[in-house]
């Protein structure tokens, strides 16, 4: 099995607060990865420094074999220019618990725009895949309207559409049903599920510990910045071995 993300001695602090604490895991490629653990625990900010919008201040991450964010320079880590993180950004789509769509432009407007801007697509091309992917999740009815019109459902959709618009090799998502209403976190699910039947590459940090043991292929528990325990649902979730692990998932399933 190719391995889409390496993360290797990843540590990271905000002042004295160690977020991350030596992490190390591999995500397969055609699989996905559930990251869960208590709030404060280091899963956002682990995710976030995937596609290095957070910078480690030591260990690295590859995706498919590629540093990113850095360079090996004479024996050490660089950073990379800003351009050329944002073109690796463009290759790892990111959905976000909060959509952070754009207001001022309709549905259809906020799933062209980053294939045009950032890839150079033609427009014509982006609109028309744009509308494939605003059927896929459900709302090829919805291409006119602005974001305001939609639920928060809805608007999560339109969030996974934008992202898959970039054609990326690997799909980030932070906690995407937590700031829903618990009657619309259905309809995210299943296109979560729709894109994990069809292979998609997936890091979801989530609490929805159902979807984690239907869904994913391999469980990471994270608790004080340190991975507590991994592996397949049916051990992690089912049968844990570690004692934090089972007084997590008392707490929460």
């Amino acid at each position: 099995m190719t391995a889409a993300v390496s993360v290797r001695g990843a540590i990271k602090s905000y002042g004295h607060n160690r977020v991350l604490d030596n992490i190390d895991f591999t995500a397969e490629s055609g699989r996905v990865t559930a990251v869960i653990g208590p709030s404060g625990s280091g899963k956002s900010t682990l995710l976030r420094a995937i596609n290095h919008l957070e910078a480690l201040d030591s260990g690295f991450v590859s995706v498919y074999g590629e540093l990113i964010g850095v360079r090996v320079h004479r024996g050490r880590l660089k950073e990379l220019s800003e351009r050329a993180i944002l073109r690796q950004r463009s290759r790892i789509g990111f959905v976000f618990q909060s959509f952070n769509l754009f207001p001022h432009l309709s549905i259809l407007e906020n799933v062209v725009e980053a294939p045009v801007a950032a890839r150079q697509v033609p427009r014509l091309e982006a609109e028309t895949r744009a509308r494939e992917l605003l059927a896929k999740v459900g709302l090829a009815d919805k291409v006119d309207a602005y974001p305001r019109q939609l639920s928060g459902g809805q608007q999560q959709r339109v969030a996974i559409a934008r992202a898959l618009a970039l054609q990326p090799r690997l799909l980030l998502f932070d906690e995407p049903t937590s700031a829903l209403d618990p009657e619309l976190v259905g309809e995210v699910l299943a296109v979560l599920r729709d894109l994990a039947t069809a292979g998609t590459t997936m890091i979801v940090v989530t609490h929805e510990i159902g979807f984690a043991r239907e869904v994913a292929d391999h469980v990471v528990f994270l608790d004080a910045g340190r991975i507590v325990e991994q592996g397949p649902p049916a051990e992690v979730l089912v049968n844990p071995t570690h004692d934090r692990t089972r007084e997590f998932l008392s707490k929460v399933v």
